[in-house]
């Protein structure tokens, strides 16, 4: 089968495409003819030699990639049969191994694809998605009538997390550059924060909770807003690690918190997809001849929603 193999930490150049075997499914496993993979910042950050890097590299090859969807080609799991459209976030934060046409992947973090969407939209849907669903509601248990501020909103974890923040009742607030205004409104956002000019340090502390997909000042920014008794998640980026001695400072419950592959949280995904109260926004859609220019893109850190690569 194609795959891509990174042989070293590196440039772009270092994404080498090469012919390797077909995985063998174990219990309790699938195999997933790929259909479209989603790209993510931890990926660029891999490719360099940060993010998941240090505890892959000494896999031979090292495959990147966590974000499939795709057909089920064969399975040694009760959940799933052959023909079955399928998606999920393989192995996170292990080596899922999805810049290939076959992954195989644990049955238990994987859900069937909704029918009224596309293995595109299944692609990215799946890290960006589980990482908003597990900060705003099985950490911070967002509620009905709470005030919370999502930094970076027409990012990918945050156009995911703006959409499930309003769908558990919360007032929502989003940040983006003025460009994005419109698009962070668009995805159901009451407010829109421009951060490259608002005042943090005069504006009320109204939010309840606040996800910070950016780290450093950001969060003393964010600090600067939260209630008494609130909350802020920060997700890993190499820049959180002071943000509970910062928040505990401010008497505000501050930690960082990693996603985890998880088929339950998947289908909880799955539902919101299906109703429509979760809708993915694709950017930019590469062949998988071009992972090099899909990574060049993301590498930019302008890119709002999601890149997709197709197989």
């Amino acid at each position: 089968m194609k795959a891509i193999a990174l042989k070293t930490a590196g440039s772009t150049e270092q994404l080498e495409y090469i012919e390797t075997e077909k995985p063998e499914v174990q219990n309790d496993e699938v195999l997933i003819k790929v259909k479209a993979i989603s790209i993510n910042p931890v990926d660029v950050k891999s490719r360099n030699g940060k993010g998941m890097y240090g505890r892959l590299k000494e896999e031979n090859p090292l495959i990147l990639g966590w974000d499939v969807s795709g057909i089920v080609e064969e399975s040694k799991s009760e959940a799933f049969t052959t023909g079955d459209e399928v998606f999920g976030m393989v192995n996170f934060p292990g080596h899922g191994k999805a810049y290939a046409e076959y992954v195989a992947a644990p049955a238990n973090q994987l859900t069937l694809k909704p029918e009224n969407i596309s293995f595109e939209e299944a692609a990215a849907s799946t890290l960006v998605a589980l990482t908003a669903w597990q900060a705003l509601v099985k950490n911070a248990d967002v509620q009905k009538g709470q005030h919370v501020l999502i930094h970076a909103a027409a990012g990918g974890v945050g156009h995911m997390a703006v959409q499930i923040a309003k769908h558990s009742g919360a007032t929502v607030t989003g940040t983006s550059s003025l460009k994005n205004k419109d698009f962070v409104l668009g995805l159901g956002a009451d407010k829109h924060i421009d951060y490259q000019s608002f005042d943090w340090e005069s504006a009320p502390k109204e939010f309840d909770f606040v996800l910070d997909t950016i780290g450093g000042g950001t969060i003393d920014d964010s600090l600067e807003v939260t209630k008494a008794g609130g909350t802020i998640i920060s997700l890993p980026t190499g820049l959180n690690e002071e943000v509970a001695a910062k928040a505990a400072a401010k008497g505000v419950k501050g930690y960082p918190i990693m996603v985890q592959s998880d088929g339950d949280d998947m289908k909880q995904i799955a539902r919101l997809l299906e109703t429509g109260a979760l809708k993915p926004h694709i950017s930019k859609i590469f062949p998988f001849e071009q992972m090099r220019e899909a990574h060049l893109q993301q590498e930019t850190g302008r890119t709002v929603g999601k890149i997709v690569v197709t197989l």
